[in-house]
């Protein structure tokens, strides 16, 4: 239960919604009580005035209506606070569950990379929609019926103990039993339900990697044995359900069992207290009434129990994530303006999730408004500098250096709004080809839209795009999985040339594209790239000559770092690099050609 304390902040944020609610719940409850005293002096009038001879005399009948008159305007009037009970709790409890979701989400944004790299999209999405839907259920059923059951529960004693005590001690004996019971079961629930949301966790993440990756699904023929797999993990959670749902069954029938013993001792205590005078009919009749409001707001005992439980299960798998502290965040919230010139000092970076050490004491330089080209293997620690640059990690030791300070106390928003990155993976919004493109960028719609196509045309795509049929309007779906390759490359690169930012950073961004498309990029980056600081990595040399320094990796390594032509002179690993992709080229043209 400890983990829904987090939820009190939220309880105190609608404390008038939820107070008024509870003060409702408290009337309806009264009011319902109070009623049967109607019946009970109604029947007591019947018995104690009914003339065997005349019938009922005219006094009699007339008292008898205005009972009934007055019973039923207290059941209306009950009814309609139980009306904007539902109207004030409930509502509280959607309230809540649209702020927590929001909450969850923000979090989610500021969390890094290492983060998603742990944790699968599934598993996210689960605990966003369904631990918080069963937490809204804390919040609104479970509050209201909670507070109903304590107000009706308390009115109705204090009621029967007014009739009369021993009475009512016979009737409350079985609660003993029923407090054990509840909190036998309910350990139980909270136990399986943990068990039961885990596995549910592992069904989003299958579904959604089988989604995400259908096309690889197709192509090698797997959909058989991954709708398998699928099955098994859904009789897996089954299975764990059955077993919760087992253990939320014996409240039911337990609790009718127990009304049931109520209401037996009902009929046995009263008839004998009735034939010795100490109880009259209306009275017995007005228990059975009590015990009858009863059983509705018992039998919820252990529904209201499971809710709990259940909410108290997920709260903790949110819980999880929003005390989650992101290792990357801002040392300063100051705004500065970020002009370009980047240093690395003695940088060494270690994946934190695999220990795979990427960088070992990299160090250069790249000066406000030029240019840097980076090249080596595969793995050899290319884009860990481009995500460095971004700060999406924090170096493992050394520093790294913006226009003369430590990249560290710079605040994130200054940092990333003066930065565009085209990562190697390039992700697209199941959105229009234009959205895409002005994703980060805000303005008068005709100008943006204006700028949205120069900036297409600067990265090679205009043209591709306007033989859509929607043109820039069109759809490119989940993940741009309407577009090639090569279209979803350029398209990225647009939206990054659209922000114009001071630090232009393209991370292999060129290598689904062909060489001639390549060359006229690079040639509409060399415009594009005056007066701004630019990183191109690539595993090409024909994408980095033009830049003003070359830096060459090896397994993390600064291999070499010079101009393009210094580097061909000392033929070394970039000569070599060089004169091997020259050679792939000829061949590649001599076989097409």
């Amino acid at each position: 239960m400890k983990s829904l304390l987090y939820l009190n902040k939220y309880l105190y944020k609608y404390r008038v919604r939820l107070l008024s609610g509870l003060v409702f719940v408290a009337l309806y409850a009264w009011l319902k009580s109070y009623s049967v005293e109607y019946v009970k002096e109604g029947v007591d009038w019947i018995t104690g005035n009914v003339s065997q001879a005349h019938g009922f005399e005219p006094a009699a009948t007339w008292h008898i209506v205005k009972l009934t008159i007055m019973f039923a305007l207290l059941t209306i009037v009950s009814g309609v606070f139980l009306f904007l009970t539902r109207q004030t709790i409930i509502v509280t409890s959607r309230l809540i569950e649209f702020d927590l979701k929001n909450e969850v989400f923000e979090h989610y944004q500021k969390l890094d990379l290492a983060f998603y790299k742990r944790n699968n999209t599934g598993d996210l999405m689960n605990r966003i929609s369904e631990d918080v839907g069963q937490v809204r259920n804390y919040l609104g059923p479970a509050i209201m019926y909670t507070t109903n059951t304590i107000c009706i529960v308390t009115f109705t004693l204090i009621f029967m103990i007014k009739i009369n005590l021993v009475y009512t001690l016979y009737v409350f004996s079985p609660l003993p039993v029923l407090y054990f019971s509840v909190y036998y079961i309910s350990s139980l629930i909270n136990n399986r339900s943990t068990v039961a949301k885990q596995q549910l966790s592992v069904i989003f993440s299958k579904a959604q990697e089988s989604f995400s990756g259908i096309r690889v699904i197709k192509s090698y023929m797997l959909e058989k044995t991954l709708s398998k797999d699928f099955e098994e993990q859904c009789l897996d959670y089954k299975k764990k359900n059955m077993v919760l749902v087992n253990a939320d069954a014996l409240f039911q029938p337990f609790l009718m069992f127990l009304i049931g013993v109520s209401l037996v001792l009902i009929i046995y205590v009263g008839g004998r207290q009735m034939l010795q005078g100490k109880v009259t009919s209306g009275d017995v009749l007005a228990f059975v009434l009590y015990v009858n409001y009863l059983t509705m707001p018992v039998a919820s005992v252990g529904w209201i129990t499971s809710l709990v439980q259940r909410a108290a299960a997920s709260q903790t798998r949110i819980n999880e994530f929003l005390h989650t502290e992101p290792t990357v965040k801002s040392n300063n919230e100051n705004a500065v303006e970020v002009e370009g010139e980047i240093e690395f000092s003695n940088v060494t970076f270690v994946y934190p999730d695999t220990g795979i050490k990427a960088l070992n004491d990299v160090s250069f330089k790249v000066n406000k408004e030029e240019s840097l080209g980076i090249v080596g293997r595969t793995g050899s620690g290319k884009s860990t500098i481009a995500q460095l640059i971004c700060r999406l990690y924090d170096t493992t030791s050394g520093i790294i250096w913006v226009d003369g300070k430590k990249i560290r106390d710079i605040s994130l928003s200054s940092l990333r709004s003066r930065v565009g990155y085209v990562p190697q993976e390039v992700f697209l919004f199941s959105d229009s080809i234009a959205a895409n493109i002005s994703f980060s960028t805000d303005g008068d719609k005709d100008d943006l839209r204006k700028r949205v196509e120069q900036s297409a045309k600067d990265a090679a795509i205009y043209d591709n795009i306007m033989e859509f049929k929607d043109g820039f309007d069109t759809l490119v779906g989940e993940r741009g999985v309407t577009l090639s390759g090569g279209q979803k490359q350029r398209v990225s690169i647009a939206r990054a040339m659209l922000k114009a930012p001071n630090i232009l950073v393209l991370d292999d961004c060129l290598s689904a594209v062909d060489t001639n498309t390549e060359q006229e990029i690079l040639f509409n980056l060399q415009r594009y790239m005056q007066g701004r600081t630019t990183i191109i990595i690539s595993h090409r040399v024909s994408s980095v000559k033009m830049c003003d320094k070359v830096l060459v990796l090896e397994n993390g390594e600064v291999a070499e770092y010079g101009t393009h032509d210094e580097l061909m002179t000392a033929r070394s690993h970039y000569y070599d690099m060089y004169e091997l992709q020259l050679a792939e080229e000829l061949q590649s043209d001599k076989i097409n050609g």
